[in-house]
């Protein structure tokens, strides 16, 4: 490998992606240098095999570059560090990609979002090689069709670890104060925390605050936004915060937008840092059905009902935002104090800690705002110390994170764990091995004696079967169950908030 050549293959690559020009080369040059840790450089003749790479490829060789010459082990620093220097090149500083992104919203809110998030690929902060490795396939069920990511791009976090997170004080002073926090633009990371060098956001308007919208690296979906709070305060359901939902979605009407719950267990992975996630996607709750219209008590709205789904969802729909934002905070509130200690739930215990709280949804389609308000419930008992309402031991050897956002939406973000260990399922089905790890042998076992299994059709069997877990696990999440009891444990709320 000539290292000058792959020093100015790189160069080049920069000014053919950015405003830079060939008149840069030489400062782009010496960047690429100081940055790798080489102190010398020879004009090269072109590569005619390096002109074959891509410019991830070439990244890699630098940053394997770097390895071999010492400089990630005396500047204590990793391979994403190095990495994201390197592409932080092909960005450009905050306030003009702030200006541009302003300056296309003229234009179209689209063009504004789709200028940030070719921006965000183009310099690898969304890390679309690491996400292309993610196995997604769809789940048809009596729901729809769901769908289904084994996530081999994000790591999996522990819903204990999550809420204990999510007590902490602020003992120590930390920078960034949070892993959404805007100081993490340009932010070089450490060997503990991500890089954000190459990471840009632009400041938006909420409720009169100042917001900021990025997109996620990890991109679950289409266009996976993060819009977060430039106070860093607890997360919180509430008018404020549906009232900024419906704002967000009025700016940039072709995303959606919606919440985690506040609560642990229930909640998101942060639930320090006031957030809301977004995107250009219709997931598979966006597809559901009303199977019961209601009314609300003293709105009239264009619509109302409960949602074919399997956690309990209201919608309401109606042209005017104030009008549905009124209905959607009557029933946050109706619920807030609801109780039915024949199907376990209890909205304060003794201390009067709440227990209750909404998944809100919001969209902008065919003229109209929809709310969704996915009702959540985090007690505990006895029989499910991890959560009345969350996946049950029984599947959680597929599931046992919180039920976030997304997998509420339909969307299953399972661990990357899953990925060997389903082929090893699909070895036992094929007799190959006599056995699979004892958390999926019940399972196992169960496949093997209800499907006729060749090599043409295992694959699909796990697959489907894992796809009726996760309906499962929405279900085991969802308030007012399918059966006899559950539905009428429903009508009894409705009945509150009509």
């Amino acid at each position: 490998m000539n290292r000058s050549a792959l020093v100015n293959i790189f160069a080049k690559r920069v000014i053919e992606a950015t405003d830079y020009l060939d008149d840069d080369k030489v400062y782009l040059i010496n960047q690429i240098l100081g940055i790798v840790g080489e102190s010398s450089y020879m004009v090269a003749p072109e590569d005619s095999d390096l002109e074959k790479l891509s410019t991830l490829d070439i990244l890699d060789q630098l940053i394997m570059l770097s390895k071999n010459n010492g400089t990630l082990a005396n500047r204590q620093m990793n391979e994403d560090m190095l990495g994201a220097q390197l592409m932080n090149l092909f960005v450009p500083i905050p306030s003009q990609v702030n200006k541009l992104f302003w300056t296309y919203y003229q234009v179209s809110p689209e063009s504004a979002t789709n200028y940030l998030f070719e921006l965000s690929k183009r310099s690898n902060y969304i890390k679309t090689r690491e996400i292309s490795q993610n196995i997604s396939f769809p789940a048809p069920t009596n729901y729809g069709e769901l769908q289904i990511t084994i996530n081999l791009s994000k790591p999996e976090k522990d819903p204990k670890a999550i809420a204990a997170m999510s007590h902490e004080s602020n003992q120590k002073l930390q920078y960034p104060a949070s892993q959404l926090a805007r100081e993490n633009e340009g932010y070089w990371g450490r060997l503990d925390y991500a890089a954000r060098t190459n990471h840009r956001v632009v400041p938006l308007t909420l409720g009169g605050e100042t917001w900021y919208f990025q997109y996620s690296p990890y991109a679950y979906f289409n266009e996976h936004a993060i819009v977060l709070s430039q106070t860093i305060r607890p997360m919180h359901i509430d008018e404020e915060n549906m009232a900024r939902l419906l704002e967000f979605v009025t700016q940039f009407p072709d995303y959606f937008i919606g919440s985690n719950a506040d609560l642990p267990i229930v909640g998101g992975s942060i639930l320090s840092h006031d957030h809301f996630q977004a995107g250009r996607y219709e997931l598979p709750m966006a597809k559901a059905a009303i199977k019961q219209k209601i009314h609300i008590a003293n709105v009239t709205l264009d619509e109302a009902g409960v949602l074919n789904w399997p956690m309990t969802a209201i919608r309401l729909i109606d042209k005017n935002k104030n009008k549905l934002l009124k209905a959607a905070m009557h029933v946050i509130k109706i619920w807030h104090v609801y109780d039915d200690t024949s199907l376990s739930i209890k909205s304060y215990d003794e201390n009067g800690t709440p227990h209750h709280t909404v998944t809100p949804i919001v969209r902008y389609r065919h003229g109209r705002y929809e709310i969704d308000l996915v009702l959540r419930d985090n007690n505990v008992s006895d029989v499910f110390p991890d959560g009345i309402f969350h996946p049950h031991p029984d599947v959680q050897h597929i599931k046992k994170e919180n039920i976030g956002l997304i997998e509420v939406m339909g969307l299953a973000i399972l661990p990357p764990r899953l990925k060997k260990e389903l082929v090893a399922v699909e070895d036992f089905l094929l007799e190959k091995v006599d056995h699979v790890a004892s958390k999926h042998q019940a399972w196992a076992d169960q496949l093997l004696v209800s499907h006729e299994v060749n090599t043409e059709n295992v694959e699909n069997i796990v697959q489907q079967s894992v796809g009726q877990i996760f309906k499962r696990v929405l279900e085991d999440a969802g308030i007012f169950k399918s059966n006899d009891t559950g539905q009428q444990g429903l009508q009894k709320f409705i009945h509150e908030i009509e």
